[in-house]
């Protein structure tokens, strides 16, 4: 590859970027003006990602959309597991840090799911684990990832008062609880979750974001903490590390902060 092609090559996965974010298939002109580009320049660049099969066009529609080579490409980064591979380090550095077991979690519908789960020296017994399966409301991950979806987003996850189960006498009960406590964290900064999941534990958390500013995942930490009543500890230290190492997690998967 020359240094002349540099441009056509940015320019062309702009393209594909452009029609990964829209909800259907757009026109040639949509795609010039939004990227700036020349029509003549729009549609050889098109051209070529259609001969390339990353690029379908739709001639009754008049209008492009993904084609079946940027599906398997997708597919093929999803099977080199690069969040897990990615966050690992991570999370292992930060249980070194804190002396306390750390998480990578996912939304799965409405239910937080564990894909890495690090532990220090001198482990406690916890519920978590990978590929176990919690509340989101309950848990400090969820909730870090559920405080920046859209409100209608976190309605249709938990769409009725049966999804909110409880495990111990704290959480959230129903939506507009959760959603005044998603309101209080997003202002704080982060998640904190204390006895909700099991008594005598707690975590605080931090979401990672997406390159469209989509929460993707969130990394947490679990400790040991007794606590009778209602408590008001936020462990702001801790989550500083915690946001450190989700920032950066951020970063490497090239995604950005909202």
């Amino acid at each position: 590859m020359s240094s002349s092609d540099v441009p056509a090559l940015r320019r062309g996965l702009a393209v594909l970027r452009l029609l990964a974010g829209r909800a259907g298939p757009v026109s040639a002109g949509v795609i010039a003006r939004d990227l700036e580009l020349p029509r003549s320049t729009t549609y050889h660049l098109l051209a070529e990602l259609v001969a390339a099969g990353f690029v379908t066009h739709l001639p009754e529609e008049r209008r492009y959309g993904l084609g079946m080579a940027a599906f398997e490409l997708g597919s093929a980064y999803l099977r080199h597991d690069p969040l897990e591979r990615l966050a690992g380090p991570l999370l292992r550095r930060l249980v070194d840090e804190v002396g306390a077991t750390a998480h990578l979690g996912v939304l799965h519908g409405g239910e937080s799911l564990y894909l890495i789960k690090e532990r220090p020296s001198q482990p406690q017994t916890l519920v978590t684990d990978v590929g176990v399966r919690l509340p989101a409301q309950l848990t400090a991950s969820g909730r870090a990832m559920l405080a920046h979806l859209p409100a209608a987003q976190v309605r249709a996850l938990l769409p009725s008062n049966e999804r909110f189960v409880r495990r111990t006498d704290r959480g959230p009960r129903n939506l507009p609880e959760l959603r005044r406590l998603l309101a209080a964290e997003l202002r704080l900064g982060w998640t904190v979750e204390d006895g909700f999941v099991t008594a005598g534990f707690a975590s605080v958390a931090s979401p990672v974001f997406d390159h469209g500013g989509r929460p993707i995942a969130a990394i947490s930490v679990t400790f040991r903490h007794l606590c009778e009543g209602p408590c008001a500890e936020t462990w702001p230290d801790l989550a500083a590390q915690v946001h450190r190492t989700a920032a950066e997690l951020t970063t490497r998967i090239s995604g950005r902060t909202t």
